[in-house]
């Protein structure tokens, strides 16, 4: 097997390679893109950092590449659907760092706390002023974790040995806490209200980025202070920058910025801010784990190529390819239905459970599970989801998953049951497949329905009472929204129902405020699925 080393690694990874019998491998970094282009396809598996940019212009000509394999976390340098596409798995080692990300936001808290880096200076310049450098001490002190990953959870753990109190908030997670006290909390406000020091470990995403901003700031103790060692912009930088400007912030230290290196005027005033300690991105930079990174990316690349496990892989090309036909439209249910789930339950996932009804009981359903839990988890992570992860990604989270397969059917051929129970709630739904190809939900909670499970979708439940459907019609036809199809079913005891509604156009937040907003309306969901594939819609 021929494996393209395109970036510098660590020489751990590459000794690895070495020792491998039917491997050699060539190191070629620094290459420009039309001269990779032209390389790739020699090779069975590439390694690369951040310095290459494997776009698809690279990835034209293939030919024998198979696997890539990223030393590190992050893969925005790969072109991910197309590699997809072409059939090219696609592997970070996103553990790797983990130890080193965690010990750097702990050295950032406690130079922060001690005024390490001022101190240094004004000694190195010839001063001896121990006044001015009075710092605090940690334990005693309140520390708030936001996420608990790999390394939020880490970071907690060396938390509870300083004998700080721990306070851990994550929507997403119910699994196992670091052993000791740590307190989870059930929202950010309650994290906000009661943390001395406050450090972010989540991904960015559309629902992080910039989570702690003005309004949370305002919640927060007098003197906090801020940490920030998972990507730049989950701390608003403006807000943070008035936060300090007011006194209500005590300090930051910052390891991350939204560009790197920083460009936006506001994160420049906040690197030049004598309340705050800015360092270059250093969370994975030590030796340790650097190794470590070249060392798993080398033994994942090596041990996919041989058509072993694959590990940490960010996409699942061909699987679909070997599924039996009967079941294909199964898991474009599965994982429509999965994405419904996600969206209707609100909080911590923590037991799924599947039933398959008729026929169904005679097949080997579980990549139909897998294909749930893509959909179930897909919202939730900032990493793709695919059929090789999901699996690990919701035992990770602590989501407990049951299936059960049976005979037992009324009025259907076949059937899925799927229920999910998070710590706030607890929402089912029931699908099947019409004419043996269209993917339909026929119920939700109890109530019958029948739903066409792609595209814009609006979900409202409500009090059952005149006028309901014509007050929706109008709130939408008054903005140009179309309503495509509609289901509703209703209960005389308590009188409510539920309405499905598909739609032409994606509707404002606005738009969903104002339906929200109705006195008789209890929830309303908006979510938007991928289209289903032609050939099944006939």
């Amino acid at each position: 097997m021929k494996v393209l080393v395109a970036d510098k690694i660590s020489k751990v990874g590459l000794d690895y390679l070495d020792q491998q019998q039917d491997v050699t491998y060539e190191v070629k970094a620094g290459l420009p893109p039309e001269e990779l282009a032209k390389l790739v396809g020699l090779y069975d598996g590439m390694i690369i950092r951040s310095g290459v940019k494997v776009t698809a212009a690279v990835l034209a000509n293939s030919g024998n590449l198979r696997c890539i394999a990223r030393a590190g976390m992050g893969v925005d340098n790969v072109d991910v659907p197309v590699a997809t596409a072409k059939g090219i798995i696609v592997m970070n080692t996103p553990g790797g760092n983990t130890t080193s990300t965690c010990e750097l936001a702990w050295a950032l808290m406690l130079a922060m706390a001690r005024k390490i880096v001022p101190a240094a200076t004004s000694l190195r310049a010839g001063q001896w002023d121990r006044k001015s450098f009075e710092g605090n001490q940690l334990a005693g002190k309140t520390l708030g974790v936001i996420g608990l990953g790999r390394i939020g959870k880490a970071v907690a753990q060396r938390g509870l040995a300083m004998e700080m109190r721990v306070l851990g908030y994550d929507p997403y997670f119910s699994g196992k806490t670091p052993q000791g006290s740590l307190e989870m909390v059930r929202n950010l406000d309650d994290l906000c209200r009661q943390a001395d020091y406050i450090t972010v470990h989540v991904p960015k995403s559309k629902e992080t980025l910039g989570m702690i901003g003005a309004a949370q700031i305002a919640k927060m103790k007098d003197g906090v202070r801020l940490i920030n060692a998972a990507r730049g912009g989950i701390i608003d930088p403006q807000a943070l920058l008035d936060g300090l400007e007011s006194g209500k912030v005590a300090g930051a230290a910052l390891d991350v910025w939204i560009d790197e290196p920083p460009k936006l005027e506001i994160e420049k005033k906040l690197i030049a801010h004598p309340h705050v300690l800015g360092v270059p991105h250093l969370g994975a930079s030590t030796e340790e784990a650097q190794d470590q990174v070249s060392l798993e990316a080398a033994e994942q690349l090596v041990e996919a190529l041989r058509g072993g496990q694959i590990r940490n892989a960010v996409n699942a090309p061909g699987f679909d390819q070997a599924l039996p036909a009967v079941l294909r439209p199964y898991v474009q249910l599965a994982m429509r239905m999965g994405i419904l789930l996600s969206k209707l339950t609100p909080g911590a996932p923590e037991k799924l459970q599947i039933t398959y009804r008729g026929g169904l009981a005679d097949l080997n359903v579980a990549p139909v599970t897998t294909y749930l839990l893509v959909g179930l988890m897909s919202p939730y992570m900032a990493q793709p989801v695919n059929l090789i992860n999901a699996p690990v990604l919701a035992q990770q989270r602590g989501l407990e998953v049951g299936q059960v397969a049976t005979k037992d059917v009324h009025g259907f051929a076949n059937l899925m049951e799927v229920s999910l129970k998070t710590d706030q709630t607890e929402r089912s739904l029931v699908g099947t497949i019409f004419g043996n190809s269209l993917p339909r939900i026929i119920g939700i909670d109890g109530y019958r329905v029948e739903m066409k499970p792609e595209g814009h979708v609006l979900i409202i439940f409500n009090d059952d009472m005149p006028g309901v459907v014509g007050t929706f019609g109008s709130i939408l036809g008054n903005n140009k929204i179309n309503i495509a199809d509609m289901t509703l079913s209703r209960r005389e005891d308590p009188k409510k129902a539920v309405i499905g509604i598909n739609l032409d156009n994606a509707p404002s937040e606005a738009v969903i405020g104002e339906i929200r907003g109705q006195k008789f309306v209890n929830q309303a969901y908006y979510l938007e699925l991928p289209l289903l594939p032609s050939e099944e819609q006939g």
